[in-house]
């Protein structure tokens, strides 16, 4: 199979679909690889490396997309990109579609056959989404920590506080992947968390795992909206597979909240669980609602992209090679990547999918 990486042209996306490594297995496994011109730059790979281990460099998205059978990305087709993708093409990428209707009507419209990373599950885990879920988790507290300060427009608080303070409370909606790694991360820099989950099983785990300044709470709208009263950092992590995530903090909230608190909600790319969520981008990645600075980047791992670049193709890689391997029609009939089919030949096949938008769907085999 033909397989195009083309450059990411969101604003500031730096990761890249592919690595050297992952080039060589799928050139290895028999498969032509085409890459588009300086794609691995931002993540600090080079043409030459990329060359090395057997890519076709090509000067252009569309000769990438007009040549490639399989196109491999990190995050979803922009609209300038719409056109370029052929009927029949397989991608295979985030696309968060439960969270953009007009991605999700552009893919329906190009026939073309998406699978993404983010609904791929093995069991009960989804290994394509866990690795920038630990990116995300980890940095949403780096990027709150910031965003507390003075002349950002937060509290002024320092995290850990130091001997004779307080230090700040950090409240943590979602127990999952991001969730733990976020709680993980402020307990470590001496912050008093707060983590709310739903799910009782993951909370008896949680409380054998996380240090003591964690407090593990039971979630219903009673317990958010009142450790909303005493919380500096709000970070939301709430996930649910392929589907638009639910808003557990309503604009009245808000109110409640200290003057200068944060919230840095990372399920922006799946709606956002904090109702005055909106996508922001790195170079404005902030704005006030009712005194509340809020932090709503939706790609944050592109801050990252090295380290994001290597950690998500680790996961995406073997997938990559079965999946162009299998072709969509068999991929679409497989037990695990079908989990991935979101959208084939015109057809939406995810349940979460559908229900975002109140959308006939059908099972991928019977897309095809």
């Amino acid at each position: 199979m033909i397989i195009g990486v083309p450059k990411e042209i969101k604003a500031q996306e730096n990761r890249v679909g592919a690595v050297p490594a992952m080039v060589l297995d799928l050139v290895n496994a028999g498969h032509v690889v085409l890459l588009q011109e300086g794609a691995g730059l931002g993540a600090g790979i080079t043409d030459a490396a990329f060359a090395k281990v057997g890519a076709k460099i090509e000067s252009s998205a569309a000769s990438i997309y007009g040549k490639a059978e399989m196109i491999v990305k990190v995050k979803e087709p922009l609209a300038q990109e719409y056109a370029l993708i052929k009927r029949g093409q397989l991608l295979f990428t985030y696309f968060h579609f439960a969270a953009n209707r007009d991605l999700t009507d552009a893919m329906l419209h190009s026939k073309a056959h998406c699978f993404a990373y983010e609904t791929l599950q093995v069991g009960k885990t989804l290994p394509l989404l866990t690795p920038m879920s630990e990116v995300a988790g980890r940095m949403s507290i780096q990027v709150g920590a910031v965003c507390l300060e003075k002349h950002f427009g937060g509290r002024g608080i320092l995290l850990g506080g130091v001997p004779g303070t307080e230090p700040a409370t950090v409240l943590v909606l979602g127990g999952g992947v991001v969730g733990t790694n976020a709680a993980k991360m402020a307990a470590g820099l001496g912050a008093h968390v707060v983590l709310i989950d739903i799910d009782l099983e993951r909370l008896r785990y949680l409380s054998d795992v996380m240090p003591a300044n964690v407090t593990l709470l039971h979630s219903s709208p009673i317990a958010i909206r009142e450790q909303l009263l005493h919380a500096d950092l709000v970070i939301g992590a709430v996930l649910v597979q392929g589907a638009r995530a639910p808003q557990l903090v309503r604009r009245e909230d808000l109110k409640t909240m200290k003057e200068g608190s944060v919230i840095v909600d990372v399920a922006v790319d799946q709606g956002g669980c904090i109702e005055t969520c909106k996508p922001t981008t790195h170079a404005d990645p902030t704005y006030v609602v009712d005194g509340v600075l809020h932090y709503c980047v939706a790609n944050m791992p592109g801050a990252v992209p090295r380290t994001s670049t290597f950690g998500l193709t680790n996961a995406t890689g073997p997938w990559a090679r079965k999946i162009a391997q299998m072709g969509a029609a068999k991929a679409a009939s497989d037990p695990v990547l079908g989990t991935a089919a979101n959208v084939i030949n015109g057809v939406c096949t995810h349940q979460g999918v559908a229900e975002a938008f109140g959308m006939a769907w059908s099972t991928p085999d019977k897309a095809m």
